[in-house]
């Protein structure tokens, strides 16, 4: 018998520090977690709120301007400038289109070294044009055109609702947004293989737009389309829209790869996206779209609009009248009744503007603003009928008003489905209400969901339009996925991609992936790390963008003028302004670099660290400059349109006006000073124009793009900017 500690007691004194260092471990494992989560998803909130605000943005701006159209003296500079992009949206003959098909007097050069088309097609070809692609080569515009010209004679010949059936050998792919991102085509062909007669297709939307390659996807999805008319299947997107592609890349991209060619391309192309299905079902019980439903969704109305009438779904269409029916679609002359040499006389431009309520354009959803365009459509009838008619009868003007009184409240109905199904998103909460988020369609609830498949006999309802970490999500008791198939949507590492096959018991069988080599090389840490450094250098472009305001905020606040803040009046300061909804007290580690002066933060020497270095342009006005850099985006959309012949120049007397008009819609003067001391910064070899791209990369406020800004548009401004504006009378 002995006094000495026993081995079971040794084991327990051993086992118990295994124990505790195990709880520790697991303890900082679980922390660990929990911040990467955090972090992810923060990362993933800045994105999207600053995406989203892009799309409100431009759907403002185009109520704006199309409220200029309606109220403009009708021969005004302003007026004339933007007139064309909305008589895109007019309804004209098939026969005025048919001569920019024209492809036989465009010859194939014989260095040319890219892949030849003979029609019709064959799935060799289609092949090819994939690996022709993938090489880096490019179509010539001659069989660009044809291949256009037979795509819209096949899309001409199929439903507003397209009904396919699935049976035991075939299963069919279904794909959400692509976005111009060739390698996740590339690489669903590759994993999946590509369309034929057993691998049937649907892509459902979005197939241009932010990425590079847009116009390359939509030749391949074309071309199989043709191939394989029974196995291919394409859903029309919200971004099949010209009016969003000014903004987010695909005119530019098209007008930058064809130079010649390009505007004829774009011009057939804003017709063919008219003529996309807007849905599909399968085997009667699976809904494909591309945005979602509301509460007023109804199948039988889609199935029986004149789908090719809503060249843009932000606008229901306008009749062209019988004094321009003649008129070529691409006449740099407005219709008939706005012609300056005609009527009116050129008049000067924002003294011309009725007194006009901000309410009646800047709402935040388009459904709000249709009130408007029902009076409108009717008051513009009969105006134009007056000026050019005046024999006609008073019996007959009634008749006459009448009629488009009640056509006019048909479009309308017509055109909110149509806005519903390409803009819209669920929610978890039941009810449907406008999406303020975006500016268009509406938010849907589970109830709604559920009213919607029993009235129309369906079980599930597959959409695209909103980007998922995962590729995908299910919502709504599993009854509502969303797919999305752009991998690396924000940055690299941001989010996988998805798509889902659907065999004969309709149960979705959904495969991931990320299209990037990198992203595989990069562990957990390293990838959550890369993507929170491109966000929040985004962020700070968008704080930086608004100084002014965020220090008239930081005033407000501190009312001793020391230029010191403690944590939470500056989060709470940075918030009011710039509304995203994110965490700024947890983020001001990342955006206040150094330390803080007792805990304070020192807001003036922040704003110095947070500059980031922009064009030479010290002797302009400061304020300009910050509303330059802060809706760079709504400015180059702008001078997109102003830019009617795509040439990428504009006038120095167009590109005043064009400040006018941004001026205008945000309710600020700009003087003839100030932009003739822009001028005098852009122009440098003084020959009279403005390069578009010169000017706008002048004013970058970053020496590279980020990946969000690459070939998509940097989206400087916030939902704030916008809707500070309601509520004013006047402009």
């Amino acid at each position: 018998m002995g006094c000495g500690v026993s081995k079971s007691d040794q084991f327990l004194k051993s086992s118990g520090k295994a124990i505790r260092s195990a709880v520790l471990i697991q303890r900082w494992y679980r922390q660990y977690v929990a911040r990467t989560e955090m972090r992810r998803r923060y990362t993933w909130h800045i994105f999207q709120s600053i995406e989203y605000s892009g799309e409100q943005a431009q759907i403002k701006l185009y109520n704006f301007l199309g409220y200029l159209m309606d109220n403009f003296t009708p021969a005004s500079n302003e007026r004339n400038l933007i007139s064309h992009i909305f008589r895109e949206n007019e309804v004209c003959r098939d026969a005025e289109w048919e001569r920019y098909f024209c492809y036989k007097n465009i010859e194939v050069p014989e260095i040319y070294s890219g892949p030849h088309l003979t029609f019709p097609m064959t799935a060799e070809q289609a092949v090819g044009l994939v690996e022709a692609f993938r090489n880096k080569k490019q179509l010539h515009s001659r069989y660009v055109l044809q291949l256009l010209l037979e795509t819209w004679k096949q899309l001409r010949m199929l439903p507003n609702i397209n009904r396919i059936s699935t049976c035991q050998s075939k299963e069919i792919t279904i794909c959400g947004d692509l976005h111009g991102q060739l390698d996740d085509l590339l690489l669903i062909f590759y994993k999946n293989d590509m369309p034929s007669l057993e691998k049937p297709y649907l892509f459902n939307g979005d197939f241009v737009d932010r990425g590079k390659d847009s116009i390359e996807i939509i030749i391949i999805l074309f071309s199989f389309l043709l191939v394989y008319p029974s196995e291919v299947y394409l859903n029309r997107g919200n971004h099949e829209d010209h009016i969003i592609n000014l903004r987010y890349g695909f005119t530019k991209e098209v007008l930058t790869k064809y130079k010649m060619h390009g505007k004829r391309i774009l011009k057939l192309l804003q017709k063919i996206f008219s003529w996309l299905p807007l849905a599909t079902v399968i085997d009667q019980k699976v809904l494909v779209l591309h945005g979602g439903i509301s509460d007023t969704t109804d199948l039988a109305v889609l199935a029986r609009v004149d789908r090719h009438n809503y060249v843009s779904a932000l606008r229901p269409p306008k009749k062209r009248y019988q004094s321009t029916a003649r008129m070529s679609v691409d006449s740099d002359i407005d219709e008939g009744v706005w012609s300056p040499n005609k009527v009116f006389q050129r008049q000067n431009s924002l003294t011309s503007l009725k007194p006009i309520n901000r309410d009646s354009f800047m709402n935040r959803s388009l459904q709000d603003f249709s009130g408007r365009l029902k009076v409108d459509e009717v008051e513009l009838s009969r105006r134009t009928q007056s000026i050019f008619n005046p024999a006609i009868s008073r019996l007959e003007n009634e008749t006459a008003s009448s009629s488009e009184s009640v056509n006019s409240l048909t479009v309308i109905e017509e055109w909110k489905q149509i806005l519903d199904l390409l803009w819209s998103d669920p929610m978890n909460q039941d009810g449907c209400v406008p999406n303020e988020v975006r500016g268009g369609g509406c938010y849907w609830g589970p109830d709604v969901t559920e009213d919607f498949l029993n009235r129309h006999n369906l079980q599930l309802i597959i959409r695209s339009h909103e980007c998922k970490q995962e590729g995908y999500e299910f919502c709504h008791n599993r009854k509502v996925l969303t797919l999305f198939s752009a991998s690396n949507y924000y940055d690299v590492g941001s989010n996988r991609g998805a798509y889902v096959k659907l065999g004969p018991d309709l149960v979705p069988y959904l495969i991931q992936y990320q299209a990037s080599s990198m992203i595989r090389e990069l562990t957990v840490r390293q990838s959550v790390g890369r993507t929170e450094r491109s966000a929040l250098k985004v962020l700070r472009e968008q704080l930086f963008a608004h100084k002014s305001d965020l220090i008239c905020a930081f005033k407000k606040v501190d009312g001793s003028n020391t230029g010191l803040l403690c944590l939470n009046d500056w989060a709470s300061a940075v918030e009011s302004v710039m509304h995203l909804g994110l965490p700024w007290r947890m983020l001001h580690c990342q955006l206040v670099p150094g330390k803080t002066n007792g805990g304070m933060i020192d807001y003036h020497q922040w704003f110095n660290e947070l500059a980031i270095k922009g064009a030479n342009a010290d002797h302009l006005d400061q304020s300009l400059l910050e509303t330059l850099y802060r809706h760079r985006s709504t400015l180059e959309t702008i001078f997109r349109i102003v830019d009617a012949n795509n040439s990428g120049f504009i006038t120095i007397e167009d590109f005043r006006q064009t400040w006018k008009l941004l001026g205008a819609y945000l309710k600020m003067e700009i003087t003839d000073d100030t932009i003739s001391d822009l001028v005098v910064t852009i122009d440098r070899n003084q020959d009279g124009s403005i390069d578009i791209e010169e000017f706008m990369e002048a004013f970058r406020l970053t020496d590279k793009k980020s990946r969000l800004e690459r070939g998509r548009s940097m989206f400087m401004g916030t939902a704030t900017d916008l809707t500070k504006l309601e509520g004013d009378p006047n402009i």
